[in-house]
C-alpha cells in the first residue's frame, strides 16, 4: 500500500489540521445527539404481541425493569434459510455493550418475523444471549417500516428510510427503533433509524475507520463481512 512519507514535523502539522476538523465534527455530533433526544414522542396505541422462547410476551415485557428499550429489526424472514450477514455483524456487538447500557436504564431486544424456533437456532449458532423474539404475522414490523406487503411493493408504496425514492423490492429490511415507558405504563415511540443510520451500532467499523485501509470495501460495501463462524480460520479475512 503506497502512501506519502513525511518527516515527523510535517506529520504533526497535518495531524493538527485534521484534529481541528475532528473537533468541529465532534461538537456538531453533540448538537445532533441533543436534537435527537428532543424529538417529540408518539404514544404506541397497539398492543403488540410477540413469540418468545418462554411463550407470548408484549412490547412492555421487553422493557423488563428498565424505562427505555432499543429494538433491532433483524432481517430473518419466515421460510428463508438466509441469515443476514450485515444484521449479524451488528448483533455481534450487542452482548458486550449490554453489560454497560443496561446499567443506564436501557433494555434491548431483537425482533424478526421468522418463527421463534428458527430464531433460537440462529441465536444458538451465533452464541448470542440477548433477547430475540418473533413478531410473526403481527403488525409490528410493518408499522415500524421494516417489512412490506406484496401489495405495497407492487404498488410502489413500500417506502424505506423515510425516502419516497427508496421503494423496496424485498419484503424485509433492517433498522433500529427506540421506545420509552411512561410512569403510567404507556409506551412511546421516540426514534427509528434505518440503512446507514445503523452504523452507529457497528463498533468494529469505528476501529477500521482509524486505519489506512479503512473498511477495506474494495469488493463493495461490507463485501468481506461474513457470519463470524464463516471466516477462514487459517488465514486472514482479506489480504
Amino acid at each position: 500500500m503506497q502512501h506519502v512519507i513525511v518527516s515527523r514535523k510535517d506529520w504533526l502539522a497535518a495531524r493538527k489540521a485534521l484534529l481541528a476538523r475532528e473537533l468541529e465534527l465532534t461538537h456538531a455530533l453533540d448538537e445532533l445527539r441533543a436534537e435527537r433526544r428532543e424529538l417529540p414522542w408518539v404514544r404506541v396505541e397497539k398492543s403488540y404481541v410477540f413469540d418468545g422462547p418462554d411463550g407470548k410476551c408484549s412490547l412492555i415485557d421487553l422493557f423488563g425493569e428498565r424505562g427505555q428499550l432499543a429494538v433491532y429489526h433483524f432481517m430473518l424472514a419466515p421460510g428463508s434459510d438466509h441469515i443476514c450477514a450485515g444484521c449479524s455483524y451488528t448483533m455481534d456487538h450487542v452482548d458486550a455493550a449490554r453489560q454497560h447500557f443496561e446499567r443506564a436504564d436501557l433494555a434491548f431486544a431483537a425482533v424478526s418475523r421468522a418463527p421463534i424456533g428458527r430464531i433460537e437456532q440462529v441465536k444458538e449458532r451465533m452464541g448470542w444471549a440477548f433477547p430475540w423474539v418473533s413478531s410473526g404475522d403481527g403488525d409490528f414490523n410493518y408499522d415500524f417500516g421494516v417489512s412490506f406487503t406484496e401489495e405495497d411493493r407492487a404498488a410502489g408504496r413500500a417506502l424505506y428510510n423515510y425516502d419516497k425514492t427508496r421503494i423496496q423490492k424485498s419484503p424485509d429490511m433492517f433498522g433500529v427503533s427506540v421506545f420509552v415507558k411512561g410512569e403510567d405504563g404507556d409506551i412511546f415511540h421516540t426514534y427509528s433509524t434505518y440503512h446507514r443510520g445503523t452504523e452507529l451500532l457497528m463498533g468494529a467499523f469505528n476501529w477500521l475507520d482509524l486505519v489506512p485501509k479503512g473498511r477495506n470495501e474494495t469488493g463493495g460495501v461490507m463485501s468481506w463481512v461474513r457470519l463470524h463462524d464463516e471466516y477462514p480460520q487459517a488465514e486472514r479475512a482479506f489480504a
